[in-house]
């Protein structure tokens, strides 16, 4: 059974506390009820101490300057990031569906989701009462945006401090359990958003105590967290054992980790590796799927073995893929669009998965990416928006607010059937017009740090030039409140007829593409035909051939030649002569 070094363990006659504090000579153990009480040191600044309390009580650790600090790897802060941590017996929840073993890769269609804006009332007890609106459109994974514990009362999670605690706001440990079963139940896997790679600004103490941070490395965020210097193996397994925790305690069935870019490890093994490497021996015969999100492409982190299985992470969320299909969509071209414009840019994407692939990217003026032309289009997730492409716009507003309506459906029919592995962001079903704008809520001098920041970055965002009117301040209640889904969209009009179209892509994906996708290589064909028309066939893993032909663009009825194959998907218009319509897609298939 897989152990952890950091947190309170249940034992005999209450709990054991353990607490990395090797910069405190003295640690008091403040519980509930009991007087504080002196915890004992050993020689690598560890403090040890045992209360007889039961799950559900609280407490805090007294650093000797009288500082009261919750437990670093608190399970539960119901009073919020600087209150007292509760102790959570995580194994002893009663699952409902304790044999589930996961799904295949290839099976995954996932739709990254915000819990707080995802309903309503903004928790996992309601998100539960849509599980069915997803098995119904035929999503098979969620991916949950970052709940660890962020100071205030909204974020989109990637201010946390406490990595093993879900935020409160969202529910306890347990409604978060009780998701991710009901989501099993209906032959959902779930996947959360971890983020390694920094500490939010608020409420993290874990530098009073150890040295979680080192002067060597330096990210965006300041200091880098300590892989490699003095102290690292502890800190290495603060990060290690929480991935464990969530895919062992919560039954996880996959983690997407932020930015490993800025993950800064000269170890001889890097941390990336000891981590999969770890988490796959823990998952045993479960499918647990591995994700990164990697500004550098670092194809290596994606290679597979001889039998095609990824040997150490799953699948890269694409960047490039977006950029290509957003650029083809809405023809913005500011700041990084302006590297994606052009045919043969999304040619590649489709073929490559990366369009840069070690030459210099013009916007960032330095090389970017490896060669992945041997790797499988499922070593890629694809996608046509997500919370970055969303919220880091000035407006928070979605593509369909930027592009015309039969762009948009060619471009989700060409992602959503294409062999790469498709995400969709909340709300993107239905075509919903909730903005998702980025939201936070700290102290008052943070707060204004990020008025004054954002004001100052957004105008080199894009879409800032497109609207009138002040854009959304991140910090006040109304920017997240209009980032929350209005689920009675979905029931009319145009919302209702792209729902459907959804549903119909989606089902078709299902029922033909994904069974031909295990044993597929990187293997693939793409050329550019008359005008802007272009053509890509992949080779399945049963030999048939997959064939897009696509006509990205307002020019009508370009003449080509018919593609091979018998149709499973029209999206637009073909002449009577074979002509393709504007926005159009065609979807072949050539059984072997």
């Amino acid at each position: 059974m897989t152990t952890y070094s950091f947190g309170p363990t249940p034992c005999d006659n209450g709990f054991e506390f353990r607490l990395w504090a090797p910069r405190q000579e003295t640690i008091l153990l403040d519980v509930e009820g009991r007087p504080p009480q002196p915890m004992e040191r050993d020689e690598k600044g560890w403090h040890f101490a045992h209360a007889p309390c039961p799950a559900g009580t609280r407490y805090a650790f007294l650093l000797p300057d009288g500082t009261r600090v919750p437990d670093p790897a608190s399970r539960h802060q119901p009073e919020d990031v600087h209150g007292p941590s509760e102790i959570v017996h995580t194994r002893a929840f009663s699952w409902m569906t304790p044999d589930w073993r996961g799904r295949a890769w290839e099976e995954t269609i996932l739709y990254e989701l915000h819990v707080g804006t995802f309903t309503p009332d903004g928790t996992f007890a309601a998100a539960i009462e849509r599980l069915d609106h997803l098995a119904a459109l035929g999503i098979t994974a969620i991916q949950i945006m970052p709940v660890a514990d962020f100071p205030g009362r909204r974020n989109w999670g990637y201010d946390g401090v406490l990595p093993y605690a879900p935020d409160s706001r969202y529910g306890r440990p347990e409604d978060m359990m009780a998701f991710i079963d009901a989501a099993h139940s209906r032959g959902i896997s779930v996947f959360l958003d971890v983020v390694y790679n920094h500490f939010g600004p608020d409420g993290n103490y874990l530098p009073l105590m150890a040295p979680i941070f080192t002067d060597s490395h330096h990210t965006p965020w300041g200091n880098a967290v300590n892989l490699d210097g003095e102290g690292a193996r502890d800190a290495r397994d603060f990060l290690i054992e929480n991935a464990l925790y969530w895919i062992v305690d919560y039954r996880l069935d996959g983690l997407r980790f932020d930015a490993v870019h800025a993950l800064i490890d000269d170890s001889e093994e890097h941390l990336l590796h000891e981590m999969a490497r770890r988490i796959r021996a823990a998952a045993g015969d479960r499918h647990v799927h591995l994700i990164v999100e990697n500004e550098e492409n670092d194809a290596r982190l994606l290679d597979r073995n001889g039998d095609g299985k990824a040997e150490t992470y799953t699948a890269q969320w694409n960047d490039d893929i977006h950029h290509v299909l957003h650029v083809a969509a809405t023809g913005e071209t500011t700041g990084y669009y302006a590297d994606y414009e052009g045919e043969e840019k999304l040619i590649r994407a489709l073929v490559d998965g990366f369009v840069f692939q070690g030459e210099t990217m013009p916007y960032r003026g330095t090389p970017r990416g490896e060669p992945s032309g041997e790797l499988p289009p499922t070593a890629f997730v694809s996608f046509i928006q997500n919370h970055d492409q969303v919220g880091n716009r000035a407006y928070g507003d979605r593509i369909g607010e930027i592009a015309k309506p039969e762009a948009l459906r060619a471009i989700a029919a060409l992602y959503l059937l294409a062999p790469q592995i498709p995400m969709l962001f909340m709300g993107e079903e239905w075509n919903a017009k909730t903005p998702f704008p980025y939201f936070c809520d700290f102290n008052e001098e943070l707060n204004t740090a990020v008025r004054e920041g954002r004001a100052k970055e957004l105008a080199r965002l894009p879409g800032f030039q497109d609207h009138d009117g002040e854009p959304p301040v991140p910090t006040v209640p109304e920017t997240f409140e209009a980032a929350k889904l209005d689920w009675e969209e979905r029931l009319s009009g145009d919302h209702a007829d792209h729902l459907s179209l959804y549903k119909r892509l989606i089902a078709l994906r299902r029922s033909t593409v994904i069974p031909r996708l295990p044993g597929i290589t990187g293997k693939a064909e793409g050329e550019r035909l008359a005008g802007k028309v272009i053509r890509v066939t992949w080779r399945l893993g049963d030999g048939s051939r997959l064939t897009v032909t696509a006509n990205l663009d307002d020019v009508d009825g370009v003449p080509i030649a018919a593609p091979a194959g018998r149709s499973l998907w029209i999206e637009g218009a073909v002449g009577a002569s074979g002509e393709i319509g504007a926005w159009t897609v065609i979807w072949t298939l050539e059984q072997p």
